[in-house]
């Protein structure tokens, strides 16, 4: 279901991160599509989202009205556009994809590393450093442990996985194995 949503709000990104980029306005919109996943996620305002009750016209008014200020013309033209395609609950997706096309275009790659044990600074920028050299990409570096790695690292940055875990190593010998 992931992937049908990300394709289905992929349209929407990319109009939206095509605007930004002409009217140099990539931090304004980073503001307002965060603004936005932020309303739709609340619980209440879900339910508001699904209820077939609840015409397009008093979902645009109460989004609008949340937003109070914080929507321009063209974020409110967005939401118009969102509600009336029955999208509006796609926001937060919208936004991801949008922050991707974002750090792509300033050359900034997101890398997510998962440890057996915590890293230092000085490891995490080594990490980043030798990325940077192999991609070409500022880097920037989150980092979480996970002691069932055994040993190693597990480095996800964008579709690109490196798994130098002693678990992955593990799996993949069992696999060549049959086992």
């Amino acid at each position: 279901m992931a992937g049908e949503t990300t394709t289905i709000a992929r349209p929407y990104a990319e109009a939206v991160f095509s605007r930004a980029q002409e009217t140099e306005t990539l931090g304004p919109w980073s503001e307002t599509l965060e603004f936005l996943a932020a309303v739709v996620a609340e619980s209440t305002m879900a339910g508001v989202i699904t209820n077939p009750k609840f015409d397009k016209n008093s979902l645009i008014e109460l989004v609008l009205e949340i937003g109070d200020d914080r929507f321009n013309e063209e974020g409110q033209n967005l939401i118009r556009v969102l509600v009336e395609n029955g999208r509006l609950a796609l926001a937060g997706e919208i936004a991801a994809l949008y922050e991707q096309f974002k750090a792509e275009s300033q050359r900034i790659l997101h890398v997510h590393v998962t440890s057996a044990y915590a890293l230092e600074q000085d490891q995490e920028t080594q990490i980043a450093d030798a990325l940077k050299a192999k991609l070409g990409y500022d880097i920037i570096v989150t980092s979480e442990e996970d002691a069932s790695l055994i040993g190693g690292l597990h480095i996800r940055a964008g579709d690109m996985v490196i798994d130098g875990s002693v678990s992955g190593q593990l799996q993949q010998l069992a696999n060549e194995l049959g086992i």
